[in-house]
């Protein structure tokens, strides 16, 4: 019974009953934290008028035929799995996982071709202005590959051939000046423009969809649960399809993340290359440096990524003009050295990657904001500074910048004096390529609240629980589901004191993302 429960927990008569009386409570927490995410998702999905999609299968199949490549097993099964939940009369809720290089986008931009050719407009959502103009870029590759290119505008491109009319797609982000902004604006609530790529710019008052049937967020971890919310209000009922290429541990996707149903890219395309990881002392640095230079040489190039010293943006900033001021003086003084770190402004930024993009610098000194989707082919090799201070999920981002082109790969740490728990990470990173048993590996080091600074993630406090613990977890989401499939209000006599506690662990529950 709980005040037995509560009683031995605090007061144990001996070990073992303490145990028991520990899971006990734990799966107290574990049963009301998966109670509150299933009644997240019910109020979503039951609370709105329907949106089922159909399938315009000629433009699809079209789409597909256009790709230089062919999808993996892994993006048809995924792709399949979307396509499924855009006919259901209940909006979409997935979480699309797959490592960098899997190919999201492209499945990202099946559906949104989808949303399109049934009347509605596509958001894209990207959590930096980097990569929401790479994503402009790319879907705008693939368009035009299915497509043709018709005259391009600033901020917006306009594709022929696919639809009965042509299809618009337009950039959101910041730095747009005021005027073409209010432009745009007026012309995504007119209905004009189908498909919107941006930052969370896209979830600011002024922008006012016409009528928005599918939302992409990209790298969602990025995204607190208000904003997935911001983003869901501005469209009538949309489909909403998450993706991140930070795999999540299973545990910890089924908590953070209960409401989303699951999904998984777990094949890389045919080619693509094992990067070489090296943990090196820091008598190596030397010829670390001998290496990267052998690779400029060769006409390549490399990224260097300054640690994490302070939370504060401002400090990180400063110490990456130190080290990149360091390095072009005294290490690279004959090569071409760019910065790039969160202080700057975004027109900067962009410069900086175009610039490193376009093969004008050699070598990017950077602070971690690299970490997310950068893409630059001819990069080779990762150098990454005092490689203890991060996390293994954090360590096989910054590796999955290089190893995107043809060439060989390589990712080197540096790390001066690292603590036991750090040299375990070294060895693993050396050892392992694959990102989904890093991110196991990496829970268990960390713990959740490191892993994924569970605070944002919008859930309540756990006293008792480890997110680590799989069985109990399991054990209480199928105990949560059974319930949930009878008395999915929890409005029989019998459950009202569960919907008190229920309200209680989960004050905010009119804010189910």
């Amino acid at each position: 019974e709980l005040p037995e429960a509560i009683s031995q927990a605090h007061y144990p008569e001996d070990y073992k009953t303490k145990d028991r009386a520990r899971v006990r409570l734990a799966f107290d927490e574990l049963f009301l934290l998966q109670l509150g995410v299933m009644s997240r998702k019910h109020d979503w999905q039951e609370s709105q008028p329907d949106s089922v999609f159909n399938i315009n299968t000629s433009l699809l199949e079209a789409f597909l035929r256009s790709l230089p490549f062919e999808l993996t097993a892994a993006q048809q099964r995924v792709l399949k799995e979307i396509l499924a939940d855009l006919q259901k009369p209940q909006p979409m809720c997935r979480l699309l996982q797959g490592e960098v290089g899997s190919g999201k986008t492209v499945v990202a931009t099946a559906a949104l071709l989808m949303g399109v050719a049934n009347g509605c407009q596509g958001a894209f959502m990207a959590p930096t202005e980097i990569l929401a103009e790479q994503h402009f870029a790319t879907i705008g590759e693939l368009l035009s590959r299915a497509g043709h290119e018709e005259e391009k505008e600033t901020y917006l491109r306009s594709y022929s051939g696919l639809l009965s009319r042509p299809l618009t797609v337009a950039l959101l982000i910041g730095d747009i000046n005021q005027a073409r902004k209010q432009e745009l604006q007026q012309r995504i609530l007119e209905g004009d423009i189908d498909i919107v790529i941006g930052t969370h710019a896209l979830i600011q008052r002024g922008v006012e969809f016409h009528r928005l049937g599918l939302a992409v967020v990209d790298e969602q971890h990025r995204f607190g649960v208000a904003q997935r919310s911001a983003l869901r209000q501005k469209g009538f009922k949309p489909h909403m399809l998450v993706m991140t290429a930070t795999p999540i541990p299973r545990t910890l996707a089924l908590t953070l993340y209960g409401d989303l149903d699951l999904a998984v890219i777990d094949q890389l395309p045919p080619g693509r290359q094992v990067v070489k990881t090296k943990w090196l002392k820091p008598w190596q640095r030397d010829s670390a440096y001998a290496f990267l230079r052998r690779q400029v040489a060769s006409g390549r190039q490399a990224f260097i990524v300054c640690p994490l010293i302070e939370e504060s943006e401002a400090i990180v900033a400063q110490a990456a003009v130190v080290e990149y001021e360091r390095l072009s003086r005294e290490v690279f003084s004959d090569l071409r050295l760019g910065l790039l770190h969160g202080r700057l402004s975004a027109g900067e930024k962009d410069e900086v990657m175009h610039r490193f993009r376009s093969g004008e610098l050699d070598i990017l000194v950077s602070t971690p904001v690299v970490e997310v989707g950068i893409d630059v082919p001819n990069a080779t090799v990762m150098l990454v500074e005092s490689a203890d201070r991060f996390g293994l999920s954090q360590l096989h981002q910054f590796r999955g910048r290089v190893g995107r082109g043809q060439e060989q790969s390589y990712c080197m740490l540096l790390a001066e004096n690292p603590s036991d728990v750090a040299r375990e990470r070294l060895d693993i990173i050396e050892k392992v390529q694959d990102g989904f048993v890093l991110a196991e590996e990496d829970l268990k080091l960390r713990g959740p609240g490191e892993f994924f600074g569970t605070r944002q993630s919008g859930l309540p406090d756990l006293r008792m629980a480890k997110l680590s613990d799989v069985a109990l977890l399991e054990l209480a989401r199928s105990e949560a589901t059974k319930l949930f499939q009878i008395d999915a209000g929890l409005e029989k006599p019998e459950h009202r004191p569960l919907a008190g506690e229920l309200a209680r662990v989960w004050p905010e529950a009119g804010e189910w993302s």
